[in-house]
């Protein structure tokens, strides 16, 4: 199975809100400074459209889609804030001590963009 991309009523319903989806301080720097585009999560906390408000600025979700950890390109990772996969997958293990980063493990891209006022 290779990234799923759905329409918002073929989605499985939310995990958890909008509110949680990026809550790191380093990374919630990295979306206001424009250098993190996406985020990946263990469930799906947003839908197409809907609005994040970090520091008072505003991001619309453009795609909710699943994808396996084997999938993931460097390009991926940019998306994340950072140069490659093996950067990526070093922080997340680091944020999460034990888990494993197996290939065929699927989590939800939430990819999103600066909305202008």
């Amino acid at each position: 199975m290779t990234n799923q991309e759905d329409q918002n009523n073929q989605l499985p319903p939310k995990t958890c809100s909008i509110e949680r989806l990026v809550t790191m301080p380093s990374d919630v720097q990295k979306v206001l400074e424009g250098k993190k585009t996406a985020t990946r999560r263990n469930g799906r906390y947003a839908d197409v459209g809907e609005i994040m408000t970090l520091e008072g600025k505003k991001f619309v979700v453009e795609r909710v889609y699943s994808q396996s950890l084997g999938e993931l390109t460097d390009e991926h990772a940019r998306q994340e804030g950072f140069n490659t996969v093996e950067e990526y997958r070093d922080s997340i293990l680091s944020y999460h001590p034990g888990m494993p980063w197996l290939p065929q493990m699927r989590v939800w891209v939430h990819e999103f963009s600066s909305v202008e006022e």
